[in-house]
């Protein structure tokens, strides 16, 4: 196999964790070696369903999923699990990057297939930790707003590279500090090491969005400030909810223009 698009596609419909895994590893090593590239005469993408997942966690409103302090073990294992939950979305929400949207520069298909990679060996580190707390993956359950935004922003680049990494993938910049800051205060030194890794490497992930969020604007001619408050409202219809890590959101390419205007409407909402 030769075309990234299809290699990203198998990636995305892989059900075995352990098999997407995998699959990521090598289909980077590949691209990283000049065996892959994006293929403009690959099969056009099909309409966007649920990715490749195992049947378990069952996945419920995120309302229904249950809030558990940090002072048991089960506890902490629930945070774990929700964590491993949103790395193994985002393996997938960076080969859909890849396969869904094409014509792209190969910078672009680098950037989200090293993300892919990223994410994969975040979820494998988090897997690891979960059994070490006496868990594995589906023991707990989640939900599904992280895929239900790609399936929302399926026909946009912009909308895609505008609201996943730069709004929900960012959240984890603003909510991992407070987590490491709790896990800390209770001694547990190894999830603290794992979020530590995570939230360092998530930033140029978030930064990737911007980069390719800001292209697609100058493709189309849109300021882009203005036009991610359009899209917010226009996909969201809610204020985000602060505050937001500043530094770790300015070294990922957000403006204080953007930040400024964040922060007023999450104290308004």
């Amino acid at each position: 196999m030769t075309d990234l698009h299809a290699a990203a596609k198998r990636c995305l419909d892989a059900t075995d964790p352990a098999e997407k895994l995998r699959l990521s590893r090598e289909t980077w090593d590949a691209l990283q070696a000049g065996e892959l590239h994006a293929d403009s005469s690959s099969t056009l993408p099909e309409p966007i369903t649920a990715p490749g997942r195992p049947l378990k966690p069952q996945l419920v409103n995120a309302r229904q999923v249950p809030q558990r302090g940090l002072g048991s073990a089960e506890g902490r294992a629930a945070l774990v699990h929700a964590v491993a939950h949103i790395e193994f979305n985002a393996i997938n929400l960076a080969w859909d990057a890849v396969y869904r949207f094409r014509g792209k520069p190969d910078t672009y298909y680098r950037d989200w297939a090293s993300c892919a990679n990223d994410e994969a060996r975040h979820f494998a580190m988090l897997s690891e930790r979960l059994a070490e707390l006496g868990h594995a993956y589906g023991d707990f359950d989640a939900h599904d707003g992280l895929w239900q935004m790609a399936e929302k922003t399926a026909d946009s680049d912009i909308a895609r590279m505008a609201l996943v990494p730069r709004v929900l993938e960012a959240r984890g910049l603003d909510v991992t500090p407070g987590m490491i800051d709790r896990l800390r205060h209770l001694g547990d030194t190894r999830t603290v090491e794992i979020l530590e890794i995570i939230l360092r490497e998530e930033v140029p992930h978030v930064a990737a969005g911007t980069r390719w969020y800001r292209h697609c604007c100058e493709r189309a001619g849109l300021e882009p400030v203005d036009t991610f408050f359009t899209l917010l409202r226009d996909y969201m219809g809610v204020n985000l909810r602060g505050p937001f890590n500043r530094p770790a959101r300015l070294e990922a390419g957000f403006v204080d223009a953007e930040l400024d205007r964040l922060t007023a409407m999450a104290q308004i909402g």
